[in-house]
């Protein structure tokens, strides 16, 4: 297991405290989807890019925001300005929602020194600290350099999560939990997937933690005492191998900062999620709870 060089999770107190620093590049990687959670259009925090979940992805596939190859990732970052060396801390304008996309996407690149804000643009601003009336800036004046260093062991592919799969022919190369950050209804096939022509429904053996019960009323992410709980009320225990899933990729990655507070930094993420599971044919389907 890899110890992760900082905190995944910063407050916005600590945030303020080094938002002059020269080598910080602060993030917006907000992210939604029609019908879900709605990001606050008053402002954005000083300094801060805006990072494109749907551009900084691979153009060449129709799933959606799948993660670019590493040299792809690299040149478009370096176009906004943001080196591997940064202190780079991201943040959403809904709290915590499409931020942990970003920190996953970074760390699967090789950045070591990168942290999601917690609460996001919203705690900021209710604490009291500053924000600028406009949008996150597009990019830096000035190209920089980011050298990539994936890391395999962070994400994992259709095939491989399929040969995870318990078999009566092929059991199982290691013990896998596959943790679902869907919504029930969406879990067990009862409510219809957004994305047409998919599958309703989940990969067999896997367990469903909604995304939102990692996050408080205020927005902000459960305490790691209270997170603990949280994995072992859906009877899952972090010293087990586990694969992080979702809809597309986006709440999967919740899963992994979840677990990287509690001590577990090396969740892999399904990339392509149920968008792509649901879509093929050899894929196998349960539904129910």
């Amino acid at each position: 297991m890899n110890e992760l060089a900082v905190d995944p999770l910063v407050s916005p107190s600590e945030l303020a405290g080094h938002i002059n620093d020269p080598n910080l590049s602060l993030l917006d990687a907000t992210w939604t989807f029609p019908g879900g959670p709605t990001p606050r259009a008053d402002g954005s925090i000083p300094g801060a890019i805006f990072f494109d979940i749907d551009a900084v992805a691979d153009q060449t596939t129709e799933l959606p925001h799948m993660l670019p190859a590493p040299r792809e990732f690299a040149s478009a970052v370096g176009r906004l300005g943001i080196s591997d060396k940064d202190r780079i801390v991201i943040y959403d304008r809904i709290g915590i929602f499409s931020a942990p996309r970003a920190w996953w996407a970074f760390r699967r690149m090789g950045a070591e020194n990168v942290s999601v804000l917690d609460g996001g643009l919203p705690a900021w601003i209710a604490e009291g600290f500053q924000s600028d009336p406009g949008p996150a800036v597009h990019a830096r004046p000035r190209r920089r350099e980011f050298t990539a260093r994936p890391r395999e062991e962070l994400s994992i592919s259709f095939s491989e999560l399929l040969a995870r799969l318990p078999s009566e022919l092929h059991p199982p190369p290691e013990p896998t939990t596959i943790i679902d950050a869907r919504s029930l209804d969406r879990f067990s096939g009862e409510k219809p997937e957004p994305r047409p022509g998919l599958a309703s429904g989940h990969m067999p053996g896997a367990r469903n933690l909604p995304w939102t019960k990692f996050i408080d009323k205020e927005g902000r992410l459960h305490n790691p005492s209270q997170l603990k709980n949280i994995f072992a009320q859906h009877d899952i225990d972090p010293e087990v191998s586990m694969v992080a899933t979702c809809g597309s990729g986006v709440t999967a990655c919740l899963i992994a900062l979840a677990a990287a507070r509690i001590g577990r930094p090396d969740v892999a993420v399904y990339d392509g999620s149920w968008a792509e599971w649901g879509s093929q044919p050899q894929a196998p389907v349960e539904t129910g709870e």
